[in-house]
């Protein structure tokens, strides 16, 4: 854990530097505003992840930078607002990994299936080199990396029946995130893997055109899935990372104190929002249940794990080195 003590020791170190920063840094720094998106509802993590965001940027440069929430996809789907960050038409966002690993590939590496253990094991890695290497990449894209927030551990739902092992999935038609290493993990589970954007998922469980969907337990508890799926398996499939993304053509707009503090605050944002995400999950479990939600928290996962090995066999070397330096960290 020395990579992530170390990471947590720079963090320190820059907060106590914006700790003392006073009205007198910004008093030169024309008032502006950023547009903040993602596509989620506002009991979601991704959007108590931009409240404290926006909480600590307003009072970090004594309200010269202003934080405007767009929630629910108000100004697009993931993919449309990455592309609006690229060109400034969008300023920042909260996105999940799978959509910002079509604009830098090596990104998709985090999405292997049963990857990373736990999550304490995802945020050392994250929070390391690895992770800062990463989201330095985005800038060869126009986007500048800021920080990992959280979508979680993602776990199966569906409408059609329990599932406990992969046969079980056979011909389920399921949703998934456009992005390939999500859709061949869920063709070599067996199931027909339908790549949609999530806008457009929630309109197909309601009207039985898919048959069910992944994703972590504060998704699937804050959409009230429970009203289309019956059924959710605890796979903990793969852990998703969320990235705080802004576009290139505004961060450069910047002064340099504040990116330093919207920097800062992005990394606070994201282990705020890890942890209250944490500390939810066993409460949004048994509200599923009660609401009759049928929950299988004990699948066959040697044999899920077992069905996946092709997927490492196709992807293991399309990553460069992430992979064996991921799974070395591991260790």
């Amino acid at each position: 854990m020395k990579t992530f003590a170390r990471s947590t020791l720079a963090l320190g170190i820059s907060l106590a530097l914006v700790s003392t920063a006073n009205a007198a840094d910004f008093a030169d720094m024309d008032p502006v505003t950023l547009r903040l998106a993602h596509v989620v509802n506002e009991q979601d993590g991704f959007h108590i992840a931009a409240t404290k965001f926006e909480e600590l940027v307003e009072e970090r440069t004594e309200g010269k930078v202003n934080i405007e929430i767009y929630p629910n996809a108000s100004l697009g789907d993931e993919r449309t607002l990455l592309e609006g960050m690229q060109i400034g038409t969008v300023d920042m966002g909260v996105i999940t990994n799978g959509p910002v690993a079509n604009f830098v590939e090596e990104m998709a590496v985090f999405e292997l299936p049963f990857l990373f253990p736990s999550p304490e094991a995802a945020y050392e890695v994250l929070d390391g080199p690895i992770g800062q290497e990463l989201l330095d990449k985005l800038s060869e894209v126009n986007l500048k990396g800021m920080a990992y927030a959280e979508r979680g551990f993602r776990n199966l739902t569906n409408s059609e029946r329990a599932i406990n092992t992969p046969e079980d999935l056979d011909g389920l038609r399921i949703r998934v995130m456009e992005n390939p290493v999500y859709t061949d993990t869920f063709r070599e589970l067996g199931a027909n893997a339908i790549p949609m954007a999530w806008t457009e998922a929630l309109t197909a469980m309601q009207q039985g055109t898919i048959d069910g969907q992944e994703n972590p337990v504060n998704v699937i508890h804050s959409f009230n899935l429970d009203e289309t799926q019956n059924y959710m398996t605890l796979s903990r499939h793969t852990y998703a990372p969320a990235i705080f993304v802004m576009g290139m053509p505004v961060w450069n707009q910047l002064p340099e104190n504040a990116q330093e503090v919207l920097l800062t605050a992005a990394q606070e944002a994201a282990e705020h929002e890890r942890q209250v995400t944490a500390e939810m999950e066993s409460e949004q479990l048994q509200a599923l249940r009660d609401a009759g939600m049928e929950i299988n928290d004990n699948p066959d996962m040697e044999a899920f794990q077992a069905a996946v090995a092709p997927v490492y066999e196709k992807y293991g070397e399309q990553f460069g080195d992430y992979l064996p330096r991921i799974q070395e960290a591991l260790k």
